[in-house]
């Protein structure tokens, strides 16, 4: 599946509140799924000492699968193709790659 192809099904399944001109709700959203992502991993951590099982990536792909339905509604509110956002880090990446900065901090290294 394409991003294209992917963005067009989750379009079908988008209804928040003043969808087209909110991008509020899909950016909190996002947030709360990333947590909830991050909420997974802790509880491999306290309940089965870092062992993962098919279950545990089963539950992470459904989490993470969330995660990207809220990336391609705050693209939809933002007017860009998740496919751009995907190329744009790609290049950014191999830039700093390039520099030697992939370690370090800040967005413009």
């Amino acid at each position: 599946m394409t991003f294209e192809e992917y963005e067009k099904l989750a379009a079908k399944t988008a209804v928040y509140p003043k969808r087209g001109n909110n991008l509020f709700y899909p950016v909190l959203g996002l947030s709360g799924e990333a947590g909830e992502v991050a909420e997974k991993f802790k509880k491999l951590i306290r309940d089965k000492n870092y062992q993962l099982d098919e279950e545990f990536k089963d539950a992470v792909k459904k989490e993470l699968g969330d995660v990207l339905w809220y990336i391609a509604a705050i693209c939809f509110e933002l007017g860009i193709s998740m496919e751009d956002v995907a190329k744009t880090n790609i290049e950014k990446l191999a830039k700093r790659q390039r520099h030697n900065t992939l370690h370090g901090e800040g967005d413009d290294r």
